[in-house]
């Protein structure tokens, strides 16, 4: 695959580059994001900007005050990206793309890994073990946000893969009724192809319209959201890029705005939809049908994110919340169109978190609700870690400790890592099972691994569940 450097290759480190096509939206940005004020500058000016209270002096615009916090964010991502420990994430360079500012010749590094990447990985003779249908179309809507675009030649091989993957995620699991990978996986597909502007047979998109409509999104101990919002950013897609037929886009609209109505009515009290992470994709669908700015939950949960930016500590979790941090969608990325594009964003270098004296006692749980366990709770000791542990670090020292009768095993992923086996049982994608991680008495964690740092005394459970 060719890299589309363009003119700008060869330019010096110290060269002024020369003005670069600005890839923003056609249809306007609808939905203002806290990073779109504080001298950002809207990606473009809002149809009414906001006007003083009368009699009020330096009254400040909504979404101010978190401008450089957002800002602060987006330059962090930009230096894990800059890590080349760390393979690249097509997720990382859509948060990029779709920010206010950006590094210029920093994004186009990072395209180039990606590009590498994706070139050994989807070569001519290349065969993959098992669909991996949302990580192909993230990749592909990351080609369709750069400016200015790749040459097509590839994209179209990797959009044929991206249908043989939609068929095989279906085929491979007909007797379950749902995809291989998973619905959320199977809706970043369809996603992917209608921004590429790509038609999919209709079979294909009514195998997700149905799952929307018998509620076939959630699993057991988790939340359906995040699955239900890509859905229904798919639904919108086909839509409005007119690739389906009037029937079934009536039915489509329907669904979307169904999906809408339940995350409103769904909105917890702490103004998240489901949990922190999935309040991301939700608000993705109020700014994909422009109801950001007439929904009220819209706004609370704008607010419950930029009080709890603290917990997008890793790229993934950074990634999935820029875009709506600014304002901006996916199905942004469908329409957009070459301007002039601010080259101001410069990296923040990752800290290691503080140290933390002293050591801390934890109580590890491993419970088994399934029927291929002997019993259902398997292990349950007290364990000994320095304080500011990971949970990571606490089960290496669970594994460590007399009379060496715990064991794990991590998988590395793009999300960090990812518990995959305890105590030799495997938490496998094709049983559709996992380690679900809570606190007592059952409580979901919202972090993996190696980014939860539990408390002195807390109870951590580790749960064999489904899907």
């Amino acid at each position: 695959m060719q890299r589309a450097r363009g003119a700008r290759q060869g330019w010096g480190a110290g060269s002024l580059l020369p003005p670069r096509p600005h890839a923003t939206s056609a249809g306007g940005c609808r939905c203002r994001g806290a990073g779109a004020w504080g001298g950002l500058g809207p990606l473009l000016p809002p149809a009414h900007p906001p006007l003083p209270l009368p009699g009020a002096v330096g009254v400040e615009a909504p979404g101010e005050a978190a401008a450089a916090p957002v800002r602060a964010l987006s330059a962090r991502l930009l230096g894990l990206a800059a890590d080349l420990a760390r393979d690249p994430d097509p997720s990382v360079y859509l948060a990029l793309r779709l920010a206010s500012d950006h590094s210029l010749r920093g994004e186009e590094r990072y395209l180039a890994r990606l590009q590498d990447a994706f070139q050994r990985r989807y070569g001519r003779h290349t065969e993959v073990e098992r669909p991996e249908t949302g990580r192909l179309a993230l990749y592909l809507l990351g080609l369709r946000a750069t400016c200015p675009l790749p040459e097509p030649g590839p994209q179209r091989s990797l959009v044929t893969w991206l249908k043989y993957y939609l068929e095989e995620d279906w085929a491979g699991s007909r007797q379950h009724g749902h995809p291989l990978s998973s619905y959320y996986q199977y809706s970043l597909g369809v996603l992917a192809l209608c921004v590429h502007r790509k038609r999919v047979r209709e079979e294909v998109v009514r195998r997700l319209l149905a799952a929307e409509q018998h509620g076939r999104f959630g699993h057991a101990g988790g939340s359906a959201t995040d699955a239900e919002a890509v859905a229904a950013l798919a639904f919108a897609c086909l839509e409005r890029e007119r690739l389906v037929g009037a029937r079934l886009a009536a039915e489509l609209q329907a669904a979307t705005r169904g999906v809408r109505r339940r995350m409103v009515e769904a909105q917890g009290r702490d103004g998240f939809f489901g949990n922190v992470y999935s309040t991301p994709w939700a608000m993705q669908v109020f700014i994909a049908t422009n109801a950001c700015r007439t929904q009220p939950a819209y706004g609370r949960a704008m607010a419950a994110l930029l009080e709890n930016l603290d917990a997008f500590t890793i790229a993934a979790t950074m990634a999935q919340v820029l875009p709506v941090l600014h304002g901006r969608s996916y199905l942004d990325i469908a329409s957009m169109r070459c301007q002039e594009e601010p080259d101001t964003l410069t990296p923040i270098s990752p800290e290691p978190p503080p140290e933390t004296p002293g050591n801390m006692m934890v109580r590890l749980v491993v419970d088994c609700p399934q029927l291929q366990c002997p019993r259902r709770r398997l292990y349950d000791q007290p364990v000994h870690a320095p304080a500011g542990a990971s949970l990571l670090d606490v089960l290496s020292a669970a594994a460590a400790q007399e009379p060496h009768n715990f064991t794990f095993d991590t998988q590395d992923t793009s999300q960090g890592p990812f518990l995959s086996r305890v105590l030799g049982l495997e938490a496998r994608q094709q049983k559709r099972s996992y380690w679900q991680l809570l606190t007592a008495p059952g409580t979901s964690l919202q972090m993996g691994v190696a980014d939860y740092r539990p408390r002195d005394g807390e109870t951590l459970i580790l749960r064999l569940s489904e899907w």
